[in-house]
């Protein structure tokens, strides 16, 4: 338990940012193993420009480091030109 009040508000907006950063992270992994599952080209090119975009904004939110969104980014694409070849 907090001893001060500026501990007890720090828990409270700690705990809200623990959750809001799990919704966002998990949406994030859905839409990865919803691209990696695709076998159409040209929707998975679509799905790739959402998802980078959506890395991005993670990144920027500081949610994921932009070396991981950057290795996530290269991953996507290197599996989305297997599926135009």
């Amino acid at each position: 338990m907090p001893q001060h009040k500026s501990a007890a508000k720090r828990a409270r907006q700690t705990e809200s940012r623990r959750a809001r950063n799990r919704v966002h992270r998990s949406k994030m992994r859905t839409m990865m193993k919803k691209l990696r599952a695709s076998e159409d080209s040209g929707e998975a090119r679509t799905m790739l420009n959402d998802m980078k975009a959506m890395l991005d904004r993670l990144t920027a939110k500081g949610i994921i480091h932009q070396n991981k969104a950057a290795n996530y980014k290269s991953q996507l694409d290197k599996h989305v030109n297997t599926l135009s070849a």
